[in-house]
């Protein structure tokens, strides 16, 4: 790997510049935490995986006219993306009721949904990602009135492409998180989907036996966390050559 400029160091992923103006080098980590990153540990060949599944659903999307910072893959870890302006919340849309879901509602982990619910937390790991309303949102000027209708128009288009694609392989879309962020072309500004898009980030259940295969088998120490996450992928057809011979390697700031 080039010597490059780090730009940023998150829980998952590392940020470097990228080759052209407006591009970043996302590197994918194997660290894997939970609770706020109260749980860590290292999960060998989890990187890998992580950067071939999101390049997967990034590319559907884009294919579909669902727009994306993902421009292409580079090596096993690595992946270039168009820079651009996060903005500063979580969208998590809900299909079964789970997590923190179930916890604040009292409702059965599993039960399906009446129609996919959206909700929006802060992005402030200090803070825990607290749950916000669009009031908070539109109090404290993270985004417009616009930006959400936009949001809620991207989330549930990211739903149906992803609940279509894992429910072909037996598999039910429980719910997942997303980053939106803005890019500006002029004087006009678009929202793309930003961040990535894997088991780290959606909650997904084999659809005849409940298996859980995201990273509540990490949370809740249900099993390998490298064999879950390849079993998405063999089942998308997209799982690297040798993923169980994948070693960390040594990362050049």
């Amino acid at each position: 790997m080039a010597r490059r400029k780090k730009i940023y160091e998150g829980k998952a992923k590392i940020l470097y510049e990228g080759p052209e103006p407006g591009t970043i080098v996302q590197y994918f980590k194997d660290d894997a935490t939970a609770f706020n990153a109260q749980k860590k540990d290292v999960v060998d060949g989890k990187g890998v995986l992580n950067n071939r599944l999101s390049e997967y659903f990034m590319t559907g999307l884009n294919n579909i006219g669902v727009p994306t910072h993902f421009i292409r893959r580079l090596n096993m870890r690595e992946q270039l993306v168009r820079s651009c302006e996060i903005i500063p919340l979580e969208i998590i849309v809900r299909n079964f009721a789970a997590g923190s879901l179930s916890k604040r509602l009292g409702i059965e982990e599993g039960t399906s949904l009446p129609r996919p619910i959206v909700e929006y937390c802060y992005k402030d790991d200090k803070l825990g990602d607290p749950l916000v309303t669009e009031e908070h949102i539109a109090a404290f000027g993270w985004a417009s009135q616009q930006d959400m209708d936009d949001i809620l128009s991207l989330a549930l288009r990211v739903n149906d492409f992803m609940s279509g694609v894992m429910m072909a392989v037996g598999i039910n879309l429980v719910d997942f998180k997303i980053e939106i962020g803005r890019v500006y072309d002029g004087d006009f500004q678009r929202l793309i989907i930003a961040d990535e898009i894997s088991p780290d980030s959606c909650r997904l259940w084999d659809i005849e036996t409940g298996q859980k295969l995201d990273k509540d088998v990490f949370r809740r120490d249900l099993g390998s966390l490298t064999d879950a996450y390849t079993e998405v992928a063999r089942r998308l057809g997209v799982m690297p050559k040798n993923a169980t011979q994948i070693t960390r390697p040594t990362l050049i700031n």
